[in-house]
């Protein structure tokens, strides 16, 4: 794994574009169910990052990264051929923008992914993980595990504040069944 030199910042990002609470040091997300990430996203996937590249947006103020991602199964939404979106924070030469509690994907790694269009900074209507760590799984040997595990989550509606699968993680089946019967209600 690459380690920057350099961290130019620590992005905070706005209760508005995350649904979060925001502490002055910290990022804390509230919690959100599969229910809830499947009904609020508009695009829902399962499938493999081909590519990422950085890049500054337009005004030189932010980093931003492009992740482009095979699709092995739509889940909710529709979509033809590789899906292309944008993440905050990435690396350009020596300086690195951080998201706290922000997705973390690499190519060759399969997710099942939670997307929506938002503005981004100084980056108008782009598919994104608008939900951080919370709309992103990694996939291993079959089963679905949240990239909010072992961060510190806000208890959501219904009081919980654990993770969808916590430590042992979902069976892919029953997040597929799961979201697919979310979006047909």
């Amino acid at each position: 794994m690459h380690v920057p030199r350099i961290v130019s910042r620590v992005a905070l990002v706005s209760a508005a574009l995350t649904a979060s609470a925001i502490k002055a040091d910290a990022t804390t997300l509230i919690r959100q169910g599969l229910d809830q990430l499947a009904s609020d996203n508009e695009l829902v996937l399962q499938g493999r990052v081909l590519e990422t590249h950085s890049y500054w947006n337009d005004d030189h103020t932010f980093i931003l990264t492009n992740v482009r991602v095979r699709p092995s199964q739509i889940l909710k939404g529709s979509h033809d051929g590789d899906v292309t979106f944008t993440l905050m924070g990435g690396t350009v030469g020596e300086i690195t923008t951080l998201i706290v509690g922000g997705a973390d994907l690499w190519p060759g790694s399969d997710y099942v992914l939670f997307l929506s269009r938002v503005d981004l900074p100084g980056a108008a209507d782009r598919l994104t993980v608008r939900d951080h760590a919370q709309g992103v799984f990694d996939l291993e040997n079959g089963r679905a595990f949240s990239q909010a595990l072992g961060h510190a989550l806000l208890p959501g509606p219904g009081g919980r504040a654990d993770v969808p699968g916590g430590e042992e993680g979902l069976v892919l089946e029953d997040l597929v069944r799961q979201v697919r019967a979310q979006t047909n209600r």
